[in-house]
């Protein structure tokens, strides 16, 4: 870690209004700026690593709100994951990280094939009976938090069903090559198949390498930097063989990992290329506004918008969701009190840490049934699970869309 980066730290506190667990705890160590001074004091040998001192560390959602607010420009949620990287480089993962990170994500099919007994499990039927009669509660507490959080999930994986290339409609523009996320690709594919779509419709040919792998970002906040490394240089390969105007995703997370490429591979010149040509999908509609609200009909819902932190701290998105909600004809917008805050996905911090998750989870739905809003939308795949599963247990129950499905609903006759 570079010391200096350490240093850059004021101890203003205009980090802390900001960190959604120190606004839980309101303990320094649970604050960016008490991270930033243990990870400091370590550095200087002052002092020395310890079980409850990578607790206070791990309990960072890193959802680098704490970088948005700095005025010295210091990224304590960044800080804390290289830290990771670094304690690990050259130790060997354990059994369960080397199966999640290096034999499954990295494999497109065989992750779509460790899900089938998933989408069985719920197409049978057996889901209703299971939840029904408490089965879950004979198990581990972790487990059935994580088939609460499982949503319905398509009858085939979007990679096996999507075309690989879609022909612009009408007069085409330019290419764009569309980067799949994990968890999009096998959860949330009716949005990315929006993205698709509507992309499509703005004259753009659409190339969807299936051969992609994982961005990387589960094996950067695992501290496995090798895997991340490996998933650069693959993904940097395939869409080097392609001639793009831009790679667009649809998958926050991904984004901002993309992003990075160019930083990760610094020897690499087409990881920079790469990197530069990254949009988010919101990003591109945005450029399209005018023409894009020509084409859309009228919705009436009362919609909010959640700010993924992938896409509002880590790549400074937020006037482009905004912009294009309130283009859609007959869309009551309402702003969302604290609408950059961290809903407590945090990728697996919400297994991880479920107690922190659920009280800054309790934080953000509470602002959003302020709003009165019927529909909330936001444009992340931890968020769609996180605010999915919550807020269908509100009554009335609110919905949880992606951007990209809201409009594609209204480019066709209205079906929300």
């Amino acid at each position: 870690m570079e010391y200096v980066k350490l240093i850059n730290c004021m101890r203003c506190g205009m980090c802390l209004p900001q960190c959604p667990t120190y606004k839980e705890t309101f303990l320094e160590t649970a604050s960016p700026r008490g991270r930033v001074a243990l990870m400091r004091k370590i550095e200087e040998g002052d002092l020395e690593v310890s079980e409850q001192l990578l607790e206070y560390l791990s309990l960072c959602l890193d959802c680098q709100a704490c970088a948005s607010a700095c005025p010295c420009g210091v990224n304590a949620g960044e800080m804390v994951a290289g830290y990771k990287c670094e304690r690990r480089d050259g130790k060997e993962l354990s059994t369960m990280e080397d199966l999640i990170l290096r034999k499954l994500l990295p494999h497109p099919d065989r992750l779509e094939a460790a899900t089938a007994p998933m989408r069985l499990y719920q197409r049978t039927g057996l889901q209703k009976v299971v939840r029904k009669l408490g089965i879950l509660k004979m198990f581990p507490p972790t487990l059935e938090r994580m088939e609460r959080l499982l949503p319905e999930l398509p009858v085939k994986p979007l990679r096996q069903t999507i075309d690989e290339v879609t022909p612009a409609v009408g007069p085409e523009r330019g290419t764009i090559g569309f980067f799949l996320g994990c968890v999009m690709s096998l959860v949330f594919s009716e949005a990315s198949y929006a993205t698709v779509k509507l992309l499509s419709s703005l004259g753009y040919r659409v190339i969807t390498p299936k051969a992609q792998k994982c961005c990387g970002a589960p094996n950067m906040l695992s501290g496995d930097r090798e895997g991340l490394l490996d998933a650069a240089r693959f993904n940097v390969d395939l869409f080097a063989g392609q001639r793009l105007d831009f790679i667009v995703t649809d998958c926050g997370g991904c984004g901002a990992e993309l992003k990075k490429y160019g930083h990760h591979l610094e020897d690499d010149s087409r990881a920079a290329t790469f990197s530069a040509q990254v949009r988010d999908i919101t990003q591109i509609l945005a450029l399209h506004a005018d023409e894009l609200k020509a084409k859309l009909n009228p919705l009436s819902l009362k919609v909010t918008y959640h700010d993924p932190c992938h896409i509002a701290h880590c790549q400074g998105i937020r006037l482009e969701p905004r912009k294009l909600l309130r283009i859609v004809p007959g869309i009551d917008f309402r702003e969302l009190p604290e609408a950059d805050a961290c809903c407590g996905s945090g990728g697996t911090y919400n297994i991880e840490k479920p107690e922190m998750s659920d009280r800054v989870l309790r934080r953000k739905v509470e602002n959003i049934k302020a709003t009165g809003a019927d529909v909330l939308v936001t444009a992340n795949p931890g968020c769609l699970l996180q605010l999915r599963k919550a807020l269908a247990q509100e009554t009335p129950p609110i919905r949880v869309l992606h951007v990209t499905e809201v409009l594609a609903a209204s480019l066709l006759p209205p079906s929300l």
